[in-house]
């Protein structure tokens, strides 16, 4: 059993309230999800610049130094914004892939949670409420959000092992369920050059979605054809740069709800991290049908 929450604004006016209202989102998922929690927010990109978001065990250690380092390496600016066990590393857009590569190669022990022009990714073991907390959640701004909290199944409870997962540029996705040929999938996307940092299914699915994307397909046609190839029970929420998507497998045995306006799209595993939310009394809401996807696109 997980937690799931995902707000996509419509209305450019509702986006300074975007990590306020993730927020409180969240934390009604708590009791879902106690081991870990984790949320992407999706926030207004600058011109020319990726963000890298970084996380460590020792970031004292680690991110000291670390923009003078990775500067010479890549041959060009680098700034940081550290937020507690994270950093979010802006670097020029062209050099996005040697960033991560000096990353990899220089600095082993730190952990890229994510690569974009407007996803940012934070994610730690703990109670929900704290996790948010801790990075200041409720202060962020955007146009759309995607948050987790995990009681685990699948693997260990660690940071890696919690939601989302991010697989490809500004694309992440988090699961309520369990995949089960995730094994056989992760053979045949790592024999198509896709990576993995975790044992957990949950990064198999996203690794397909961001395979799928790779091909030409948009976000919902991924999703459609996972329906095909994914065997379990899952729900998932993914983002992209530009996109917010929902599915749920043919049984759909986990719980789902979604309300939409005017100004926003949500979902959440329960009603509850609907209630709160402005307008949500005059909303249009509904269960999601069992494999069928919900998408939308900016």
């Amino acid at each position: 059993m997980c937690g799931i929450v995902g707000l996509f604004i419509k209305d450019a006016k509702l986006e300074p309230r975007l990590g306020e209202l993730t927020s409180t989102m969240l934390a009604t998922m708590c009791e879902r999800g106690p081991d870990s929690a984790g949320f992407a927010v999706y926030g207004a990109p600058q011109q020319g610049k990726a963000k890298i978001t970084l996380q460590s065990p020792n970031p004292d250690a680690e991110f000291a130094g670390l923009t003078a380092a990775l500067s010479k390496a890549i041959g060009a600016e680098v700034s940081l914004e550290r937020k507690a066990t994270h950093a979010v590393l802006s670097v020029p857009a062209d050099k996005a892939q040697a960033a991560r590569e000096a990353l990899r190669t220089g600095h082993p022990k730190l952990r890229i949670m994510s690569t974009g022009e407007s996803i940012e990714i934070f994610k730690e073991v703990g109670w929900p409420t704290e996790v948010a907390s801790q990075f200041e959640l409720a202060k962020m701004q955007g146009s759309h959000a995607i948050g987790h909290t995990r009681m685990a199944t699948e693997s260990a409870v660690t940071t890696m092992g919690a939601h989302p997962f991010s697989t490809g540029p500004d694309q992440c996705l988090v699961h309520n369920g369990s995949l089960s040929n995730h094994p056989n999938v992760r053979r045949e996307l790592i024999h198509d050059g896709m990576t993995f940092e975790t044992e957990n299914d949950t990064e198999v699915a996203a690794a397909y979605i961001s395979w799928r994307i790779k091909q030409g397909m948009n976000l919902g046609e991924a999703l459609q054809k996972s329906l095909d190839d994914l065997d379990g029970f899952f729900t998932f929420v993914v983002g992209t740069k530009n996109g917010f998507a929902v599915v749920r497998d043919p049984i759909a045995c986990k719980p789902a709800v979604m309300a939409e306006t005017d100004q926003y799209v949500a979902f959440g595993s329960e009603y509850r991290a609907l209630a709160g939310l402005p307008g949500v009394d005059g909303a249009r809401i509904w269960e999601p049908e069992p494999a069928t996807v919900y998408f939308w696109e900016r």
